[in-house]
């Protein structure tokens, strides 16, 4: 059994993020901070820390700093964690693709080649991730043109997590089976469910998945449903609730 480390955003929030700063920018302007919450998910056991690069698309990111720095940057830091295994933290766009939205299947693939290519493009002084983590998408189009765009740029492991609704299913319809044969056809080491769910609402999906993958299925809930308390935001299951529900 292989350890992920857990929520970056409410760490980052704890560390004193200013409400409304994009957490990727503090890779450049506060790496002693970044690094602090991956050393804590290191020293907790996490084996692979995910890279502070959720949103480094240039379909998404609307921040002061260059990409190619800040991805480069968000690397190094997980890397001065110490841990065992870093991944290069793919997000979705935010935006829908078409047909339920503007955004095209092309553009798409492009945004998310170009953010691993940056991650894995030889430069001097730096150290490519150790596998790519496309997660949190909702949406089976976006989750091919990431995946694709993993397996046609890069040579490292290609590890998908989609963020289901209660029902079950992405929020553009696809099912538990539709997720598990699109990622078994496209070839990925690795895939399962993240975000949204606490880990009680997420197991019956987990036992769905298992019955048809064929992959190692990896699972990263929310600890419960997350509020919005005094504009941070909590979750409201405790630790050892979790870690039961996970075990």
């Amino acid at each position: 059994m292989t350890f992920l480390d857990g929520g970056f955003g409410t760490m980052i929030q704890a560390a004193g993020l200013p409400a409304g700063k994009d957490p990727m920018d503090w890779n450049l302007e506060n790496p002693a901070a970044v690094t602090a919450v991956h050393r804590a998910y290191v020293e907790a056991g996490a084996d692979i820390v995910l890279a502070n690069t959720f949103g480094a698309n240039r379909l998404k990111y609307q921040g002061r700093h260059d990409l190619s720095e800040l991805v480069r940057a968000a690397i190094a830091n997980a890397r001065a964690s110490g841990a065992k295994k870093v991944a290069l933290d793919i997000g979705p766009t935010g935006r829908l693709l078409s047909p339920a939205g503007d955004l095209s299947f092309d553009d798409a693939y492009a945004a998310f080649a170009e953010q691993i290519r940056l991650a894995t493009d030889p430069v001097p002084e730096t150290t490519p991730p150790d596998l790519v983590f496309i997660e949190t998408v909702s949406d089976v189009r976006e989750l091919k043109a990431a995946v694709l765009a993993a397996k046609e740029n890069c040579s490292l492991p290609v590890y998908a997590s989609v963020a289901l609704g209660e029902d079950g299913k992405l929020l553009t319809g696809g099912s538990v089976e539709c997720v598990a044969t699109l990622l078994e056809s496209l070839g990925v080491d690795a895939y399962g469910f993240n975000c949204g769910l606490g880990p009680d609402r997420m197991l019956p999906f987990v036992e769905r998945l298992a019955r048809v993958s064929t992959k190692p299925i990896l699972v990263k809930p929310n600890a419960g449903m997350p509020k919005i308390v005094d504009g941070r935001t909590v979750f409201e299951v405790g630790p050892d609730e979790f870690a039961e529900h996970v075990r």
